[in-house]
C-alpha cells in the first residue's frame, strides 16, 4: 500500500453547525461516533476502501470538538488544508457556501493545466479549497 492519506478530519468550535454547513453544501453524510463529541464523515460513493489508490477515488473523515478557540479571520493556516474536488464548475459552489455562511479567502480563478481553483473559510474559521478540472470557459484543464 502506498503512503495514501486515508482520512481527514475537521474540527469545529460548534459541530453541528459544520455538520449542516458540509452536508448542505457538499452533500456529505455525518455519523456521530457513540456517546463522543466526534462524527465520522462520509463524503460519496468511492470514498472508502480505496486500498488499490486508484485515482479519482476520495477520503472520508470526521468532525471533532474543538480544544481552543477557533482560528482568526486572516491568520495564516495552522495545520493542513482541505481541498475539495468538485465536479463541473466551482462558482457555484463557492456561492452557496457564502449562502450557508462561509466566507470567501481566495476568488475561484482559473489555472492552466491545473483546473479552477478558490477558498473559503467555513462559519468555523476553517480555511478549506475547492477544485475543478473545469475552467471558466467550460473546457478541461486535463486537455491538450
Amino acid at each position: 500500500m502506498a503512503n495514501l492519506v486515508v482520512h481527514f478530519e475537521i474540527h469545529a468550535t460548534e459541530p453541528q453547525r459544520l455538520v449542516e454547513f458540509y452536508g448542505d453544501l457538499l452533500g456529505w453524510r455525518f455519523t456521530q461516533f457513540g456517546d463522543m463529541p466526534y462524527w465520522m464523515i462520509d463524503t460519496g460513493e468511492g470514498a472508502i476502501g480505496n486500498v488499490d489508490g486508484q485515482p479519482g477515488l476520495g477520503i472520508n473523515g470526521g468532525l471533532t470538538q474543538r480544544d481552543g478557540p477557533a482560528p482568526e479571520i486572516g491568520a495564516p493556516v495552522n495545520g493542513c488544508n482541505l481541498v475539495i474536488g468538485v465536479d463541473g464548475g466551482i462558482d457555484e459552489v463557492m456561492r452557496r457556501a457564502v449562502e450557508l455562511g462561509a466566507t470567501e479567502m481566495m476568488p475561484a480563478e482559473d489555472m492552466q493545466g491545473v483546473g479552477r481553483v478558490g477558498y473559503l473559510i467555513d462559519p468555523d474559521g476553517n480555511g478549506f479549497g475547492l477544485i475543478s478540472p473545469t475552467l471558466s470557459d467550460g473546457t478541461s484543464a486535463m486537455t491538450g
